[in-house]
């Protein structure tokens, strides 16, 4: 993923430490936005006997998604960087696998299952990656993040037993 430009910032932390959570943030930023895309492939498509539950609860997590790619581009600017976000930036950047084409419900339930779960651990890893940093704010904005993801992992999950 390329460098966002930086700006200044009074922000407490040193450029080096905000560059490194840019980084962080752009690349979670792209991921989520992708995986925000990729649920509402799902939400379009979906068919089978579960249609109107699936259609809802794609929708739902989507919609969850989409209020975290904002909150997370915000942090990345906040720290004087530049959000990368864009349709084009995103798919240059994401680390998710491309959304099959599928429209069964049991098998759009379990390619989402696959894509949350990775997005899970990797916001995990970077909550880590901000505590050692010593940037607790964007540790707690992905402990959010994380909180979300693993439960909508517990609602398509559900789904599948």
């Amino acid at each position: 993923m390329r460098q966002a430009k930086m700006h200044q910032t009074r922000i407490d932390l040193d450029e080096e430490t905000r560059q490194e959570m840019v980084a962080l943030l752009n690349q979670e930023l792209v991921d989520l936005f992708d995986l925000y895309s990729q649920t509402k492939q799902a939400h379009w498509n979906v068919k089978g006997a579960q249609f109107l539950t699936l259609h809802e609860l794609y929708d739902k997590l989507a919609g969850e998604l989409l209020a975290h790619v904002d909150t997370v581009a915000e942090r990345a600017t906040t720290l004087g960087g530049t959000a990368l976000g864009t349709a084009r930036m995103t798919a240059e950047g994401s680390r998710m696998p491309e959304f099959p084409e599928v429209t069964h419900g049991r098998e759009t339930i379990e390619a989402l299952v696959e894509r949350y779960a990775a997005l899970a651990a990797s916001t995990r890893a970077g909550i880590e990656q901000a505590d050692a940093a010593g940037d607790a704010s964007t540790a707690d904005l992905l402990t959010g993040v994380s909180r979300d993801l693993d439960k909508s992992l517990w609602f398509l999950e559900a789904h599948l037993a």
